[in-house]
């Protein structure tokens, strides 16, 4: 009964939205083989997101994967819309046999909809950021990829600029920005203001600046001092108030444009813009001479340098296959030999043995560490989003990104600390509030 009402609360959303989600046909092929006996056979529909490389890199996963299991087909269906096109389907039985679970779904609904793969406390041993969709110590569902965040760099335009370092406090970043500036023609740092959601990225970075995965999830939703002097948030917004109050972005950023920026930045146009992991290949594809465009961390004062990572979509078993065995033996094989995680991702792969991404090949033995957010204390899961949301801050929107932006280039008479003064008295009323 309970999954009746979870899909038809989420159909009837659909069917008031239904006009702005896009259509797709269904390639659905069914299971030839029964019960699932624990043999590796039969016939499987993976359901994906990848629209762009379903029909070329998907098919030649299919044709390594069954060199090792011949007696299974494998049959792929892309969603282009995949929230909204998934969840209509969930509560029929008929998802296919593997699929990514919808972030839709509440955390405790999962074990009605995916097959168990086993137990946290084993597989943590052999794979990081599983236990985001875990449900009564059982794991549901590996990340495809584990994604990263700090700032995608061109590093012809750096050599041109003579910098070689790529640790950086916020003071020696705006430094190496201002060589850029005189030393190239090549825009420093490029905000993509109009976009928006691009102003977005940067809270990524919250746990880099504060040097501690714990900060997020543990310290900020139990202190006072959000954005305070001194405080990671206020560190991490200096930076974009900084770099943009010295003239080191685009001339006009209300007129950016995102598709023209990665051109830029694959061309040498522009040196650094601060985008997750997901971004690198998007932006390498663009150019002859992928080899120039790296990644770095976000610049901060702490102690300890870190990456932090944060799991992609999770690929899941429905727990309705009638060939778990064969789904199960896909799943394991996208995870640790298709190359999906590193190569058409471009993030980390789950499993912990597997090589770093040339992306990040090259901070080995640098000291920067590359850890996931530790998970909020139990009674506190969604604490930081209902404080966000009850202080109408916007965390992960672009509202008060572009407010610091336009009164670092003077189009308002607003000062960087009364911004962060309005900010922090926003979150500690409504901290008061959501924790009564």
């Amino acid at each position: 009964m309970k999954k009746n009402k979870l899909i038809l609360f989420f159909m009837s959303i659909l069917l008031v939205v239904s006009g702005f989600l896009a259509g797709c046909s269904s390639n659905e092929a069914g299971s030839d083989s029964g019960d699932d006996d624990g043999k590796v056979e039969g016939e499987i529909t993976v359901i994906t997101q990848r629209t762009d490389i379903v029909d070329t890199v998907f098919k030649d996963y299919a044709a390594k994967f069954q060199e090792e299991y011949p007696d299974v087909e494998v049959n792929f269906e892309a969603l282009a819309d995949y929230e909204g096109q998934i969840m209509p389907r969930m509560n029929t039985g008929d998802y296919g046999d593997v699929l990514l679970i919808p972030t839709s779904i509440p955390i405790e609904d999962i074990p009605d909809f995916f097959e168990p793969l086993g137990d946290v406390e084993e597989m943590q041993e052999e794979y990081m950021a599983i236990d985001e969709r875990a449900v009564g110590g059982k794991v549901y569902g590996i990340p495809i990829a584990v994604n990263y965040s700090g700032i995608v760099y061109n590093k012809s335009v750096f050599e041109e600029a003579g910098i070689s370092e790529l640790q950086f406090t916020p003071d020696e970043f705006l430094k190496a920005l201002e060589a850029v500036k005189e030393k190239t023609d090549a825009i420093p740092l490029y905000t993509n203001y109009a976009a928006g959601w691009t102003l977005t990225q940067w809270e990524s970075a919250l746990a880099t600046v504060a040097g501690d995965p714990d900060y997020v999830n543990i310290t900020q939703p139990n202190t006072d001092d959000n954005f305070v002097p001194g405080e990671p948030h206020y560190e991490l917004y200096k930076v974009m108030y900084d770099v943009a109050n010295k003239g080191l972005i685009e001339k006009d950023p209300l007129t950016t444009d995102w598709e023209t920026s990665k051109q830029m930045l694959a061309d040498g146009d522009i040196a650094t813009m601060v985008l997750g992991s997901w971004a690198i290949g998007q932006i390498k594809a663009l150019t002859d001479t992928p080899e120039d465009i790296g990644y770095m961390p976000f610049p901060t004062n702490a102690e300890k340098v870190l990456f932090p990572l944060s799991a992609d979509y999770n690929l899941a078993v429905n727990v309705n296959s009638e060939n778990k065995a064969a789904a199960k033996a896909w799943v394991d094989f996208f995870i640790n030999e298709s190359g999906y995680p590193t190569e058409q991702a471009f993030g980390l792969s789950p499993a912990k043995d597997a090589l770093l991404p040339d992306a990040l090949s090259e901070f080995e033995g640098t000291g920067i560490e590359f850890e996931t957010l530790t998970p909020a204390e139990e009674g506190q899961e969604g604490l930081v989003d209902a404080i966000d949301k009850e202080a109408e801050i916007g965390l992960w929107t672009e509202d008060f990104k572009k407010r610091i932006v336009e009164a670092a280039i003077g189009n308002t008479d607003e000062t960087y600390d009364e911004i962060m003064k309005d900010l922090n008295e926003d979150w500690v009323k409504a901290r008061e509030k959501v924790a009564e």
